[in-house]
């Protein structure tokens, strides 16, 4: 039998940076998706407050083995 994937879209947040952002991302979904294999970052922004960069946040499509 091949193998075959599901791709969902989630947002990761951080007040660090992006990367922190995504890596977020990444861990908290690992929590209730199984088997996760990928991601791919498709867009970045953040919030300003006072004048300086409050949250990145990341957005990302992950992908997914399915069971069998």
């Amino acid at each position: 039998m091949s193998d075959v994937f599901k791709m969902t879209e989630i947002v990761g947040i951080s007040e660090k940076s992006f990367a922190d952002a995504a890596s977020k991302g990444v861990e908290r979904a690992s929590k209730t998706l199984r088997g996760l294999r990928w991601f791919e970052v498709t867009e970045m922004r953040g919030k300003i407050k006072d004048g300086k960069i409050a949250e990145y946040q990341t957005t990302m499509k992950v992908g997914f083995k399915l069971d069998e």
